[in-house]
């Protein structure tokens, strides 16, 4: 009875456990043929008051990238996002055209585009000055 029970809960969770080595192998394949990228940014505009920062950590998250974000003095969001070149791309165009749902974005600047062998960052940030 040990054994047929135990059969039956191999059968029942074996196709998860395959699912997810799938995943695992497709996404290390992923990010191996994906060259990490870092990208400093700053965003002009109405960015400031607006919950820009939060919105930008969430979305920074959502596409599995580490960095930081701050509001500057002069009334500007600044900071930098690592992760795979094309989730770093996707980023750059939501911050260029997205933004908060209140925020007005008037240009987003991209400066010191490089790879990188390994993530700088643990966690996307939202940093106080």
């Amino acid at each position: 009875m040990y054994q047929r029970g135990h059969s039956q809960l191999l059968k029942g969770i074996l196709p998860s456990i395959l699912l997810f080595h799938s995943l695992v192998i497709n996404y290390s394949a992923a990010m191996s043929s994906d060259d990490l990228a870092s990208v400093d940014y700053q965003v002009f505009g109405r960015v400031q008051g607006v919950f820009f920062r939060k919105y930008t950590q969430a979305e920074g998250k959502r596409l599995g990238l580490v960095g930081w974000v701050q509001n500057t003095p002069a009334g500007t969001v600044q900071g930098q996002l690592q992760g795979p070149r094309h989730q770093v791309k996707v980023m750059q165009d939501w911050l260029t055209s997205t933004g908060s749902p209140k925020s007005q974005i008037i240009k987003a600047e991209f400066k010191n585009e490089k790879k990188i062998d390994g993530l700088e960052h643990t966690a996307f940030k939202i940093v106080r000055p």
